[in-house]
């Protein structure tokens, strides 16, 4: 009984532990969207999301599949200007191909002479290609509650 009890305990330690490259992996992931999307390069965009991937931004706009998403964060990036920059804070795997990559993102310097400082939450999933976002969503921090 206790060769079993050691044996599931080691099992669950070995499938809840994530070797550091998956990690960087995923950290890298967010890394080139943000380089692709400075030299609003489509077709490195593309190449980092699911055919499925949505985003929800700040605006409330919602955009569903790989096309729609590239082609609005192409237009938003014209449209708003700026350099943009994700801080990933956190990585948590929900499962050994299922990551949640939280972190600060900052617009400097767009057309409005503004810099905007919000949060982004970026679903990055193992596909046989490597790994790929599959959502973003991104929000603005609201005033804490009184």
């Amino acid at each position: 009984m206790l060769r079993i009890l050691l044996c599931v305990t080691f099992t669950a330690a070995m499938l809840a532990a994530q070797p550091p490259r998956d990690e960087a992996s995923v950290r890298d992931v967010v890394a080139r969207y943000v380089a692709a999307r400075e030299h609003s390069d489509e077709k490195a965009i593309a190449a980092l999301f699911t055919a499925d991937a949505d985003q929800l931004v700040s605006s409330g706009e919602w955009r569903k599949g790989r096309a729609e998403v590239v082609r609005g964060t192409l237009a938003s990036s014209q449209a708003t200007g700026g350099t943009r920059s994700i801080t990933v804070e956190s990585v948590r795997f929900l499962s050994p191909d299922v990551a949640l990559a939280d972190g600060r993102y900052e617009i400097a310097g767009t057309n409005a002479g503004q810099t905007r400082k919000m949060w982004t939450a970026i679903l990055v999933i193992r596909t046989p290609e490597g790994w790929r976002i599959s959502a973003i969503r991104n929000m603005l921090p609201a005033p804490p509650a009184r």
